[in-house]
């Protein structure tokens, strides 16, 4: 299948927004926000580290060029916005969390009052406000219309009780948005609101939950009496389901290609690495010459999709269905990568240590070896969050069936 000219061809424009793009990483992200990006093993970079390239990109004018402009967006082309993606993978940048850049900022400029907006919208954009995403709930995860956490109205205020799951980064935010049951009348998506509101609240407790990497980006929260005012209600009372799905939206968006592409390439250094006194015939280095060449393929073909609905977009078509595919091929590729890795590592994977001791150890171990196995682990999750691969499956069905 060949990709509209539109999407291949690079003008000149394009390509002095890469330099420009180049020579602002170049400059501005130093050796240790570099070597924070390429030790990332997780869903995304650490908090302090990643806060502190986030404000770079904000005093620069690009911390959240997606937005419209009148807000602190670019005003760029979607071919620019690709470039610039691409450019920030390639060069192993701080990997930002998008739980308020991506998640709740365009659901406040969808269905935020303008006072909520100007509440919210600038301190996200600044890098002052940390976000927390309040959706899943034990037994409520795939099935998120059957959460139970609830808010009841009392006066000028909600009163909320319940839990939340799986909270990323809950331990560093101090806002969160969080779905709640706010009637058991009708359908279970028929009684849900949209809130949002500060982590300090009295009642509100986070209790770390650690991985099997032995990381903590995930957390249990927990609401007791939590009272909030009422003006935390984004939209309107018991619609809350349809933002939640709009919201999905985003957080299943954008491209996975260039950030696998920069992951292959230092699969293909260590690999070379690995096995640089083994014979060229030997018959694990084929066939990890042989994994890593299907990873590319792969890679170039989640790609070409990719350019397909950068072109559907530049020509103003709408691709609803293309978040849960770019998903699902996205996060089934990042998993096998990862198991590639963890082939290269070789015996050096089983040790357990963080990645900055690799060399201080007594026998230096590799690092790029301890992050393979932590990544692994890691991305056991990348099928399951932002909705399972399962569920994009049905999705992906139901819209080819209907049309």
């Amino acid at each position: 299948m060949v990709s509209s000219p539109a999407c291949n061809q690079s003008t000149a424009a394009d390509d002095a927004f890469r330099d420009e793009v180049r020579q602002f990483l170049a400059t501005e992200l130093t050796d240790d926000l570099r070597l924070a990006g390429q030790r990332t093993a997780g869903i995304f970079t650490d908090h302090d580290d990643g806060q502190r390239w986030f404000r770079i990109l904000a005093r620069r004018g690009w911390a959240v060029p997606h937005w419209p402009v009148q807000w602190g967006g670019c005003g760029w082309t979607p071919r620019q916005h690709a470039i610039f993606a691409s450019e920030l993978s390639a060069a192993q940048a701080p990997v930002l969390a998008p739980q308020g850049v991506r998640m709740v900022a365009p659901v406040l400029l969808a269905f935020g009052t303008p006072e909520q907006q100007a509440r919210w919208l600038p301190a996200i954009r600044n890098g002052d406000d940390y976000w927390a995403q309040g959706y899943s709930e034990p037994g409520s995860g795939s099935d998120l219309a059957s959460l139970q956490c609830k808010a009841v109205r009392d006066g000028d205020s909600y009163v909320i009780n319940g839990t939340k799951i799986w909270t990323t980064h809950a331990q560093w935010a101090n806002r969160i948005f969080c779905l709640v049951r706010t009637s058991s009348a009708g359908k279970p998506q028929q009684g849900i609101s949209f809130l949002l509101f500060d982590m300090d609240t009295p009642g509100i407790t986070v209790r770390p939950i650690i991985s099997i990497s032995g990381d903590h980006e995930l957390n249990q929260v927990f609401f007791d009496d939590v009272r909030v005012p009422a003006t935390a209600l984004l939209g309107e009372e018991n619609k809350g389901w349809t933002i939640a799905k709009y919201l999905l939206v985003h957080e299943r968006g954008g491209t996975y290609a260039p950030a696998l592409r920069a992951r292959l390439g230092r699969l293909q250094r260590a690999a070379v690495q690995a096995f640089a006194d083994r014979p060229a015939d030997d018959d694990e280095r084929r066939d990890v010459a042989r994994l890593l060449a299907d990873a590319a393929c792969r890679i170039d073909a989640l790609h070409a999709l990719e350019q397909q609905v950068l072109a559907a977009r530049i020509r103003g078509e709408d691709q609803p269905i293309a978040p849960s595919v770019g998903k699902l091929l996205g996060t089934e590729l990042r998993q096998f990568i990862t198991e590639i890795a963890v082939t290269i590592a070789g015996p050096y994977g089983a040790a357990r240590l963080p990645q900055a001791d690799c060399a201080a150890h007594v026998l230096a171990l590799p690092e790029d070896a301890i992050w393979a196995m932590s990544t692994y682990l890691n991305d056991r999750a990348a099928s399951i969050y932002a909705g399972t691969n399962e569920v994009q499956r049905n999705l992906i069905a139901q819209h080819l069936l209907s049309h």
